[in-house]
């Protein structure tokens, strides 16, 4: 899922302004980003059956990130640069979403079968708009049991974060001035996260829970609560605990929130939408906020070792490519569980990462580190070239006949 560079990690972690160390960032926190999206490609793959709330680790992630880095901005400045912000996002995030969506359309044109195509073609302009979760609602196309069919399914959260980025830092500008204004920030936080989460539990009652599950409004509260989590009045209290009470707080919750992983069964779970999901949520910032604060402690350190950490860093591009490829690539009939299904987990999930790996270090390190090609008029350039390709490809593609029929899954098995 989204994330944040290591120039904006820098700039959130200086101790005497966000109180959140560079470690706890590059460390523990990207670790625990790969831990959640690991539960995602779980869940996704069928081993899971609560992975999907991976996906609430990175809101609360995004949140409070973000949200550190604004306060900084503002304590600094005394102001924020909205039109930086918005192009350091776009930096960030939109080349290696871009490569993935224009690569996924030749795939599909190649692999799938008419329905998939048909649907890709009509998603993508929604994708590229950041409102496909608003688009699935609309067309009332149930993400637990369409998403299947549909190789953007999972980009609804990635516009769910994107409308977070337009709309909190404006918030943030205006209540965010003067010496309260973190305080002020923080309560507006938890007043939104509850207001949406009154939302989700009149939505959430619904036989199909896609409107709860995929609207903004409703998902907001964990982008909120993580940015509560980045506020002021929150480090200070969590400033003053021990070290032993922090590291048994902060295993005991990781714990929690691996245990709600792996007992929550799909989307018909009791209470996920009356509470289940914001209590997740809670907890998740909570794990945050101590981890931000003591990255140097037990857990930290665990969470800051090597593989965790690497997996963290590539958590948005094997977010974006993993499903997709779940979807191409022919899945052998077989028990659930059982040893090729395994067998195609693991390679599933190999094609994932490097894709993701190629993606990193061919598009997305070049465009953030400010690479020749992706600078001044090279970098326009670039971004012209890109934006004429995708949208020629797309309307290039000749769009199959309705309802022509499915994936050929035989035809692909011979592949």
């Amino acid at each position: 899922m989204a994330s944040v560079s290591p120039r904006d990690r820098a700039t959130a972690s200086r101790p005497e302004q966000a109180g959140v160390s560079r470690r706890a960032h590059i460390g523990a926190l990207d670790g625990l980003r790969g831990l959640a999206v690991a539960a995602v490609l779980l869940f996704h793959a069928g081993h899971l059956r609560g992975g999907f709330l991976g996906v609430d680790l990175f809101f609360v992630l995004s949140g409070f990130l973000i949200t550190a880095l604004l306060l900084d901005e503002l304590g600094r400045q005394g102001r924020l640069g909205l039109t930086a912000f918005w192009q350091r996002r776009a930096r960030r995030l939109l080349p290696a979403l871009t490569l993935m969506v224009t690569t996924v359309l030749l795939l599909a044109w190649a692999l799938a079968g008419p329905d998939m195509l048909s649907s890709a073609l009509l998603d993508a302009p929604w994708v590229a708009a950041q409102s496909v979760n608003w688009h699935y609602i609309s067309e009332q196309i149930g993400y637990w049991n369409a998403c299947g069919t549909r190789l953007f399914a999972h980009l609804w959260s990635i516009s769910v974060e994107w409308q977070f980025y337009l709309v909190w830092p404006l918030i943030v500008a205006v209540a965010g001035r003067g010496p309260h204004g973190p305080r002020r920030v923080a309560l507006v936080a938890v007043a939104g996260a509850l207001v949406s989460l009154l939302l989700m539990i009149r939505l959430g009652t619904a036989v199909d829970t896609t409107r709860a599950y995929e609207g903004s409004d409703t998902r907001a509260f964990s982008l909120l609560l993580g940015a509560a989590a980045a506020a002021v009045p929150v480090r200070h209290v969590v400033a003053r605990l021990p070290r032993p009470v922090t590291d048994m707080i902060c295993v005991l919750l990781l714990c929690g929130l691996g245990l709600s992983w792996m007992l929550t069964a799909g989307e018909k779970t009791p209470g996920l939408f009356t509470g289940g999901m914001f209590v997740h949520s809670l907890a998740g910032a909570a794990l945050i906020a101590l981890l931000a604060q003591g990255s140097d402690g037990l857990l930290g350190r665990v969470l800051g070792s090597t593989l965790p950490r690497r997996l963290g860093e590539l958590s948005y591009s094997l977010y974006l490519w993993h499903w997709p490829i779940y979807l191409l690539l022919p899945r052998p009939a077989a028990a659930p569980g059982g040893v090729r299904d395994w067998a195609w987990t693991i390679a599933a999930i190999g094609l994932s990462l490097l894709a993701a790996v190629i993606s990193k270090a061919a598009v997305e390190d070049p465009v953030r580190l400010r690479a020749r090609w992706a600078t001044g008029r090279r970098g326009w350039a670039a971004l012209v070239v890109t934006a004429v390709t995708a949208v020629g490809l797309w309307a290039a593609i000749p769009r199959p006949v309705s309802g022509a029929g499915t994936v050929d899954v035989s035809r692909l098995d011979q592949l």
